[in-house]
């Protein structure tokens, strides 16, 4: 399928692909040998434009330089794709081309790449890189320079502009080819204009993984208006690209670096300078149709972007959900440094980063990312650094800490990490409402030293993927084989019963012979199957029993009020008497029936110091906010006619009451609020992450 052996259709078809057209000829000699070796369209597209046949015309002769080779020169045919690309480059030699060439300062675009990625990592979704923020950027400042996007054509002898209506924008891909060698593909992003900055993404990311696994569809090598390519990747510095006919340019990024005189100095004197790496953007066009104040003035609307113009930072951060303000282009200042500066807005700036510290622990819950189903966390101004008058500038800068996290001086961005990983990742934790700074400090030096969460060795993962896979396939048959009975699954907050078995080990431990539990209806089948050990037997019986199996109404609830009591046995092969309290259908009532059944055994057992029984309760959350008696037990858990010695309280907020929505059960923030008037630690966790839901409770025990 050589240029010089198609007829005057098939070099048209073949042209559209422009310069992937060695992509397309490396794709028809596998189709040639075996069709097979090929994807479906391909082989589609192949079998329309080629019709299998050969012309008999031969190649033609390239016209060039004559360069004389050395007796000691070894000659080598450029054949094949690489030929294609030498075609491509001499027909690029037609269009007569200008190149504009700006220099961008990268610190915004980089900061905020990082606050973004580390919010993404929160969610485990992917991260995202410098070339996604810069193809978009390169899309609105197409949407105000529309000259950028044009191309020239010559049609019946008269010279044309054509004016797109859509951006189909072009990437050049690095891939791979079978014998090692590589090369460079351009599909495109269709009607990249319409889309927003989560669709632009997965599209960039969908065709970028089908180019390298060559699944690539034929239509997305046409069409391409503009194109992106990044030599900076390989430490390129400033590029200027060939432009293929059919586009009006070609933008290159270089390598983001600092300027070749600040690459010797060490970061802290970079920081206290407050240099930002730099990138340099080259726009290569057709000086036919382009204009150089044009191509200046495209650049110019990039730069301004990358700097935070136009709300274009705001806008990605909303697309992907960000819980936080982006970082904004602001002139720096740092006391101290130069003249003109007093030794009093030195003090006020290192007092303001105390501040912050200490807001986080107040307010950090409120951005913590405590949803299983991902809803939208709000900003909070107290939490944003440009409240306190901090910039971009001064992340890398040290600060007096206060021993914040052990730590007595540190960088402004190794603080905000500690504190957002503490604070605001899968844990929330409020405990600056209690008034004994003994307990605060105890907290915080539990929490802030391993970022929240410390690593769990690998045999507890273990452990707790089986009680997770045990509760879970409860639930499963349960679903599965008493269809259409009245039930109160635990499905979603299976990570309940690892959290209770991590209690119970720890009571053992602590030598406590009795664990009195009470709760209401959901999960407590569960929790008497896996936790108490009610046999299988007992539980499906229940469900079996019934008198009138074609009642609408289904199944009673009569087995969801019943207790038990059994032995567990600790991993540490220690045995502790568990038992589950009836409950009538009023919730929160059993509350105090376990304070006193706990009290009652501990007078029997003569235990002053309330060590050997503890009560476990388990709540939902609209019954804990809504029904007074809980506000009544914790009122008087505290008095010594009625103490017990403490009591771990989990709520299950399953985000609905039994006829409740989440915005009609409450008017405090959370269920727990109530908790408060005790001077109780709260500890808020996302029900998906068990492993963070035991480090609290462990911590909640302790």
């Amino acid at each position: 399928m050589k240029k010089t052996e198609l007829t005057k259709q098939q070099k048209q078809e073949l042209e559209k692909f422009g310069a992937n057209t060695w992509f397309v000829e490396y794709l028809y000699r596998q189709y040639k040998e075996d069709p097979e070796k090929v994807p479906q369209q391909w082989r589609n597209f192949f079998g329309d434009v080629s019709g299998g046949k050969d012309n008999g015309k031969q190649a033609a002769e390239l016209k060039g330089p004559a360069v004389v080779p050395g007796d000691d020169d070894e000659l080598k045919v450029i054949a094949g794709s690489s030929a294609r690309i030498l075609e491509n480059m001499d027909s690029s030699l037609s269009i007569p081309v200008a190149t504009s060439q700006r220099t961008i300062p990268v610190k915004l675009l980089e900061e905020n790449r990082i606050v973004i990625n580390q919010q993404l990592q929160i969610r485990n979704e992917r991260r995202i890189s410098f070339t996604h923020i810069i193809a978009w950027a390169l899309i609105k400042a197409l949407k105000e320079y529309p000259v950028m996007n044009s191309a020239y054509t010559v049609l019946k002898g008269k010279p044309y502009v054509i004016k797109r209506k859509h951006i189909n924008l072009g990437l050049a891909i690095d891939i791979e080819k079978k014998d090692g060698s590589r090369s460079l593909i351009v599909p495109n992003i269709k009607n990249a204009e319409e889309k927003t900055f989560k669709e632009f993404l997965d599209a960039y990311e969908d065709i970028v993984a089908r180019a390298r696994k060559g699944t690539i569809d034929p239509s997305e090598f046409m069409g391409t208006t503009l194109t992106l390519t990044n030599p900076g990747t390989i430490g390129t510095v400033v590029s200027v690209p060939r432009l293929m006919t059919g586009q009006g340019a070609i933008i290159a990024t270089g390598a983001i670096q600092y300027s070749a005189e600040y690459q010797a100095m060490s970061p802290q004197t970079i920081s206290t300078l407050g240099v930002s790496k730099i990138m340099n953007v080259t726009s290569t066009y057709d000086h036919r149709i382009i204009q150089g104040a044009e191509s200046g003035l495209f650049l110019k609307e990039l730069h301004d972007l990358l700097t935070g113009s136009k709300d274009f930072y705001n806008e990605i951060f909303a697309h992907l959900q960000i819980p936080l303000q982006p970082l904004s282009w602001k002139t720096d200042y740092q006391p101290s440094v130069f003249a003109g500066s007093s030794n009093t807005e030195e003090i006020e700036k290192q007092a303001r980063v105390l501040q912050l510290i200490n807001l986080y622990r107040v307010r950090g819950h409120l951005v913590a990312q405590l949803d299983p189903l991902g809803s939208h966390c709000p900003y909070h101004a107290e939490l944003d650094p440009a409240t306190y008058k901090f910039t971009m500038w001064d992340l890398d800068r040290e600060f007096i800490t206060g021993g914040f996290s052990g730590l007595k001086t540190a960088t402004l961005r190794q603080i905000l990490e500690i504190l957002q990983k503490t604070y605001c990742d899968k844990i929330g934790v409020e405990y600056m409402h209690i008034q004994n700074p003994a307990e605060k400090f105890w907290i915080q030096n539990m929490m802030e030293p391993v970022k929240g969460l410390p690593e769990f060795p690998a045999e507890d993962k273990r452990h707790i993927i089986n009680r997770l896979a045990a509760a879970e396939n409860f639930e499963h048959f349960i679903h599965n084989r008493f269809i259409g009975h009245k039930r109160f699954s635990l499905e979603g907050s299976e990570t309940l019963i690892p959290v209770l078995d991590l209690i119970l080990n720890e009571s053992g431990s602590q030598n406590i012979l009795e664990v009195v539990l009470g709760m209401a209806h959901r999960g407590r089948l569960n929790v008497l199957t896996t936790v108490i050990g009610k046999s299988y037997e007992s539980i499906f019986s229940e469900f079996e029993d019934i008198k009138d199996p074609d009642s609408i109404e289904g199944s009673g609830d009569v087995k969801y009020h019943l207790g038990a009591a059994g032995k567990y046995r600790t991993r540490e092969n220690k045995t502790i008497t568990v038992s589950v309290a009836s409950n009538p259908s009023h919730l929160e009532w059993v509350d105090p029936v376990v304070e006193g059944i706990v009290r009652a055994k501990q007078k029997r057992a003569d235990d002053k110091d309330h060590k050997k029984v503890m009560p476990l309760l388990i709540h939902g959350d609209a019954a804990f906010a809504g029904q007074g008696v809980v506000a009544e037990t914790l009122n008087l858990s505290q008095l010594s006619g009625y103490r017990t010695g403490g009591t771990v309280h989990i709520i299950i907020n399953n985000q609905i009451g039994f006829t409740t929505t989440p915005e009609d059960a409450r008017s405090s923030t959370y269920a727990t609020d109530v908790a408060k008037m005790i001077q109780a630690p709260i500890f808020h966790v996302n029900g998906d992450d068990p492993e963070a839901a035991l480090w609290v409770s462990k911590l909640a025990f302790e």
